[in-house]
């Protein structure tokens, strides 16, 4: 054991407990909403505010904003209840890059509420080629890189060129396919498919969500 003496910063239990007591009657009161802005540009999902757009980042530029709605699992005929919701946000800080967050959660059959979903964080990365990289962390313990192309001014399509998993990783998810696209009436939609370890590549979900910022 090292010499707790000889540590600055270290000493009794006793006095861990009192010290961890005294930061908290600063910050035990706080959370996200109350920290201070970081001394840096914050990311926008809005154009019209924040760091002007990244020239590099145009080919993306109409995933920018902030999107909610509902979806449907795999691809079964005349599924038509939701049966999850999601937000994702697109935003940026002014460099050629796009940060990528999609939160979900589970509806039941009368459309409420059952719990949360499945997260993902990463980047949109455009390539002075025209392609475009995408990287996703899953909180379900998969790390995946796509590679794509826009299809169109307002489409673009990827597919995995590696998938990462974790021992813990309670999906077998060997790679995956994606289609993003903008509507004529201004939602953003997509489709995925994914290929496990034991299935071939197949409809995972699909989801039509509307703007509500930027």
């Amino acid at each position: 054991m090292p010499d707790a003496e000889r540590i600055p910063g270290l000493g009794s239990g006793d006095a861990a407990v009192a010290a961890a007591q005294e930061r908290a009657a600063v910050t035990g009161g706080r959370n996200l909403a109350d920290v201070e802005p970081l001394p840096i540009p914050a990311d926008t999902a809005n154009l019209r505010q924040g760091p002007p757009l990244h020239p590099d980042c145009t080919v993306l530029l109409p995933l920018i904003g902030v999107w909610r709605g509902t979806g449907l699992y795999g691809n079964e005929p005349g599924a038509r209840d939701p049966q999850f919701g999601q937000q994702i946000t697109v935003s940026h800080d002014g460099r050629p890059f796009l940060r990528y967050e999609s939160v979900t959660w589970k509806l039941g059959a009368d459309g409420e509420v059952t719990e949360p979903g499945d997260r993902e964080l990463g980047f949109w990365r455009p390539q002075p080629d025209g392609s475009v990289e995408l990287l996703v962390a899953h909180a379900e313990g998969r790390i995946e890189v796509f590679y794509g192309q826009p299809r169109s001014v307002a489409s673009w399509a990827l597919s995995t060129d590696g998938v990462l998993r974790t021992a813990t990783s309670f999906r077998p998810v060997v790679g995956a396919v994606r289609l993003y696209g903008v509507t004529p009436d201004g939602r953003l939609a997509y489709v995925e498919e994914r290929a496990h370890s034991d299935e071939e590549l197949a409809p995972f979900a699909s989801a039509a969500l509307e703007r509500i910022a930027g």
